[in-house]
């Protein structure tokens, strides 16, 4: 299995979670405002809706309640062009995850609300119902493995996508408020790591999986070494380091006036898998992702700020280019 051959088919399997985002105006608190615009989030769906926003294919695997959010989540999925074929409703006292965020970054607040969720009742059924022949990469965020059964079935999905030679692209996505404890987090999210052909994550999330923050690029280097064929280390406005071939690409941030934070991480996985699948070479297909991170946290939203390749094209060529690496 070669990994750029892969993902250069442009056809990813996405398997994770959908949401409901609720954002008021940009600068607004959430608890001053009497009115919030809806759309969809979740980093799995939002890496899915920035992948075919570039032109590429994509396909959501996850559960989402019987109700009307979980039937607004898979509108919208469909209004962005995600196949959701491999979406399914589960009933009882599951929920769609529901995100309000603001769109400011001095006193920024984001208020998750996970209870219940209804993407970890994705089960084994769910993934061994995929036809993964049909794709090049299978991708995931680490949210998936937070709960059973979807732990137990993500990494069913991984053996499949694996059997039918497709590479596995893991985005840490470490959100502690989804798991039941610290340590089974770091025990989970280093397996997946370890079973994954390109991990990305940032300096705390490889920390984190070391047990430090300062042996967080010690841990990226040595899964390079090891089972990786490319990790990407972030390290947000410092740039990051990239690991493939025994190479170390140190690469800069694009620099804008940022309206959130919010979206960055989904956009930067969809916009280098995309410049990678456009035919251009690693080091340039960080790039990329990094000015597709810089292009959605200027505006508000997350899958809807996500750019198309006329919006990428011309804010490359408007931009004076990235900074300089740390």
């Amino acid at each position: 299995m070669n990994v750029l051959d892969g993902i250069r088919q442009n056809r990813f399997v996405v398997v994770g979670r959908v949401g409901m985002d609720l954002f008021p105006a940009p600068g607004m608190a959430v608890e001053d405002a009497e009115q919030f615009t809806a759309d969809m989030g979740g980093s799995s769906a939002n890496i899915a809706a920035g992948i075919v926003k570039l032109g590429g294919q994509a396909a959501l695997v996850t559960s989402v309640s019987d109700d009307a959010v979980g039937r607004f989540c898979v509108n919208k999925l469909g209004h962005y062009g995600v196949q959701t074929t491999y979406v399914r409703s589960v009933g009882g006292e599951a929920r769609n995850s529901l995100a309000l965020y603001e769109s400011r970054i001095e006193g920024h607040q984001s208020v998750i609300y996970r209870n219940g969720a209804a993407d970890f009742e994705m089960t084994i059924a769910d993934v061994e119902a995929v036809d993964y022949t049909q794709f090049g990469a299978l991708v995931t965020a680490g949210t998936v493995f937070a709960a059973e059964p979807s732990r137990t079935a993500a990494f069913r999905a991984f053996e499949l996508a694996r059997a039918a030679g497709l590479p596995i692209i893991f985005d840490v996505d470490y959100r502690p408020y989804s798991w039941p404890s610290p340590q089974v987090a770091e025990e989970v999210l280093s397996k997946a790591g370890a079973m994954s052909d390109v991990i990305v994550g940032n300096d705390d999330e490889f920390g984190f999986m070391a047990g430090s923050k300062d042996k967080g690029l010690a841990k990226a280097r040595a899964l390079a070494g090891s089972s990786a064929s490319i990790v990407v280390y972030k390290m947000g406005e410092h740039g990051a380091v990239t690991f493939a071939d025994g190479q170390e690409l140190r690469t800069g941030i694009y620099r804008v006036d940022a309206l959130k934070p919010t979206g960055a991480g989904d956009s930067f996985m969809a916009g280098m898998l995309c410049a990678i699948a456009d035919g251009h070479d690693l080091e340039t297909a960080v790039l990329r992702g990094s000015a597709c991170a810089a292009y959605v946290v200027a505006r508000p939203g997350c899958a809807p700020a996500m750019p198309f390749p006329d919006d990428l094209e011309t804010f490359l060529a408007d931009h004076p280019g990235p900074a300089e690496p740390a």
